[in-house]
Formats: structure tokens, sequence, C-alpha cells
């Protein structure tokens, strides 16, 4: 009877050694089964900077094939169209008026970054990095707490490396390759932030690209924006022809000759992070990473060309708000993927998005919601209007302004200047040429939308926290 019990004993503590393996490889598995994020921030890239949204001239392959075989998201925007601001608001998942960053305001508070997306990330266990621009100013300190590995690059596009001329997208490209091959013990998730295709303000040519990029466009004729017309511009009110578009309108747009090189710049440095994008996903595959990788892809803000005698954005028409933006996920099935969504997606649903597809838990404090209910048709109750606004202090060229959108109707206000409005209806007005905020018959609707914007201010006025 000792015997058996012996051999008994002998047997259960096998069963639960094995047991115990079989509970580490399991773990392991559950490890190895969150996926890999990268998310792709490019800087002044509009909507419609990119083939698959119909530019026949601009060639962006990698972009595309991302939409093509992914989730693009065909009514992107950004709640407020400039970097810093719209940074934060990725980050963060809150508007400018909860997290207040922008230009010439204090540093982002500790709080909000404390639930942003790389910290939260980072405590669950991911391994977190930015390459690039990093573009909001926060405390000493906390660029650490969020992010194993940040290589933070500026200025100027063109530098010299090992002897040789090199574009700095390419040098990002490079670190992040160097990330995505590094530490496999974790789960990552890499915020590659590109400076292109932001025109380097301070020179006088503007825009700059790799040697491979020269004869890109060489032979094509950009056509000249409708509203780029000078009679819009000469519409304008007196303080709006005097703000920082249009003074940066001189620097790149004022001769037809200059339009020319100008724009054909701006699609360069767009194809070159292109290219970056493809070197990428090569690596992904040569490292038998690809199949659990999440690439989500985005633009921070809009961008005039031209158009109402602008350059630069701020302002909130469609050219300064709207950005290209898709997930591709490899881990879905491919009936699901390759689809088209009309609906009105914000950069405030990147941080929500992201700690959802890592499994995350998403903070109630957040203003967005998480894009992967477009995974599985559970969109039904999305949103149908948003509020959008640019509250940058100490700048006199630029006016704080606030606007409110659904998919017909969009009214803009400015602070300091009451007494211009504009409203446009979207679906027989695209290009925002008739203004009909003076004429009687939508009197009421500007009334209605005035109230609209005025609801929306003061709701986010009572979410913000005080730390």
């Amino acid at each position: 009877m000792k015997n058996l019990s012996k051999v008994v004993a002998v047997v259960l503590l096998l069963v639960f050694v094995s047991a115990c393996k079989d509970g580490v490889q399991k773990q392991e598995e559950v490890v190895a089964k969150k996926p890999n994020i990268i998310f792709i921030l490019t800087d002044d890239q509009r909507w419609d900077a990119l083939g698959f949204a119909g530019n026949s001239i601009i060639k962006t392959p990698n972009m595309d094939e991302l939409a093509t075989t992914g989730l693009y998201f065909k009514n992107a925007f950004v709640t407020t169209p400039i970097c810093a601001a719209s940074r934060a608001t990725i980050l963060t998942g809150l508007y400018e008026r909860t997290h207040d960053f922008n230009f010439g305001k204090p540093k982002l508070n500790n709080g909000y970054m404390y639930d942003s997306y790389p910290y939260l990330l980072k405590k669950a266990g991911y391994r977190t990095g930015l390459i690039g621009k990093f573009g909001v100013k926060v405390n000493e300190g906390i660029e650490d707490s969020i992010f194993d590995t940040s290589i933070m690059t500026f200025w100027p596009y063109l530098k010299m490396v090992d002897g040789k001329e090199k574009h700095l997208a390419d040098i990002n490209g490079d670190h992040a390759i160097d990330f995505i091959k590094s530490d496999r013990d974790k789960p990552f998730c890499l915020s590659l932030s590109f400076w292109s295709p932001h025109a380097d303000d301070g020179a006088e040519e503007q825009y700059f690209w790799p040697k491979y990029a020269d004869s890109l466009y060489m032979n094509n004729e950009i056509p000249t924006p409708g509203t780029a017309d000078p009679a819009f511009f000469e519409a304008l009110p007196e303080f709006m022809k005097h703000s920082m578009n249009r003074k940066r309108w001189y620097w790149r747009y004022d001769t037809p000759e200059k339009f020319q090189r100008m724009v054909k710049g701006y699609y360069r440095m767009i194809s070159t992070v292109d290219s970056v994008v493809g070197r990428i996903r090569a690596t992904l595959e040569e490292e038998g990473l690809a199949d659990n990788t999440v690439i989500v892809f985005m633009g921070d803000n809009g961008y005039y060309l031209g158009e109402r005698g602008f350059a630069g954005k701020w302002l909130m028409h469609e050219q300064s708000l709207r950005v290209p933006l898709m997930i591709y996920d490899p881990r879905q099935s491919e009936s699901e993927r390759g689809k088209t969504f009309e609906e009105m997606v914000l950069n405030l649903d990147i941080a929500p998005t992201i700690l959802d597809l890592a499994g995350v838990e998403i903070p109630k404090t957040y203003q967005g919601e998480s894009l992967t209910a477009f995974y599985d048709g559970d969109s039904k109750n999305w949103r149908s209007s948003a509020f959008f606004e640019h509250q940058r202090e100490g700048e006199t060229l630029l006016p704080k302004t606030e606007c409110y959108r659904d998919d017909t109707w969009k009214y803009i206000r400015y602070e300091a200047n009451p007494e211009f409005i504009e409203l446009y209806n979207l679906k027989e007005d695209v290009n925002e040429v008739n203004n009909l905020a003076y004429e009687e018959k939508y009197k009421e609707l500007v009334d209605l939308y005035s109230k609209k914007c005025d609801s929306a201010v003061g709701k986010l006025m009572k979410e913000r926290r005080v730390y």
C-alpha cells in the first residue's frame, strides 16, 4: 500500500508539474497573441494627398495598399487642426479644451499623460516606442515613463549619415526597423511620427526630398483649386485677409510657377514617407511579424494648397480638418477587410482604438470611441456630428475658431470676430463655396448650430479635470 501511495504521489506530482508547464505555455501563448501595433502619423497630410482617395497624380502605393486591404475611413477629421493640439489629442483621447495644450500654453499636465495610450500600454506589459516628431511639451521624466524607447528627430530634412546624404523620413524609417527587430519578449507599440510633409518654414524652398524622388511629378501639371481664384480671397473679411494663412501663401503659392514647384515638393515628401512604409512592411514580413502587427495610419491635420488664397491649416474648412486614416489588421479575415466607411471619425478615436486593440481597458474620461466598432459592423450608433475648435493663445494672426459639423451642415464662428459666421451645405457644396449664413431662410438654422456650439463648449468645460 505504501509503495502504491508513493506511485500515486509521483504521478500526481508529474501531473502537477505538467499542468504548471502547460500553464506557463498557455500564458506565453496569451502574451504572443497580443498584437503588435504600429501607429504612423504624418504631418500636414490632407485627406486627398493619397492615391486611394482619388488623387490621380500623387504616388502612394504603400499607403494605398493599407487602404485597399484594410479599413479606410473616408471622413476622418482632427478636432483641432494644428500639430501641437492634435498630437496631444491623439495621445490622450481628449479635446484641446479638455487637455488644454497648444502652442503658447503650459506643458501638458502629467495627469493626462498618465491616461495616455503609451503609458497604459507600457503599464500593461507592452514595449513602447516613439520615433520622429513628438510635438508635445511635457514635464521632465514623463517621456521616459511612457516610452521604453524614444528617438526624437528634428529638421533639417537632409542630413549627412556615414558620409552620405539621407532624408529625415528615411532616418526615422531606419530607427523604426531597428525597434521592430529588437526585443521579442513583449508585444510592442511603436508610434512612428514623421515630420513630412510639413514645410521647412525657415527655408526658401520649403520642401525637401531625397534624390530618389527627384523624377517624381516632373511631367505633371498640378491643377489649381477652383477656390484659389483671387475673388474668393477678396470676398473674405479683413481679419482673415491678414492671417498667418495668407502670410504663408506668399511663401508657397503667390505665382503659378511657385505653386507648381511647392505642391510637387509636398507630394514628393509624401511619396518619401510612402517608401518608408513599404520598407517597414517588408521588415515585418522578413521578421515573421506581419500576421500579428496592426498598422494604423493617420495625418495630424489637413492643409491648404492655395484654396481661398491660403496656405497652412488652423481654420475649419475641409482642407484643414480632414485627413487620411486607415487601419490594417491582418488578424481580420479577408472578407472583413478592404472596406471603406463614410462615418465621421476623429483623432479623438485613436487612443481608445489602440488600447482596445491591445485588450487594455479604455479610461472612462476619454472623449473618443474605439474604431474597432467597425470590425464587425457594430457602428449603427456611431456619431453623426462633431465639434471642432482652435484655441491657440497669443497669436493675433490666427483667430480662435469654433465649428459644428454633421453629415449635411457645417457652421463656423470666430471668437474675436462674432460678426462673421459661415454656414455650408456639405451635400450640395463640397468645396464650401456658398456661405449661406446671411440668407434669411437659414436664420433659424444658424441659431440652432450656434446653440450646438454653445452646448459642446459647455460640456467640454464640465469635463475638464483640475490636477
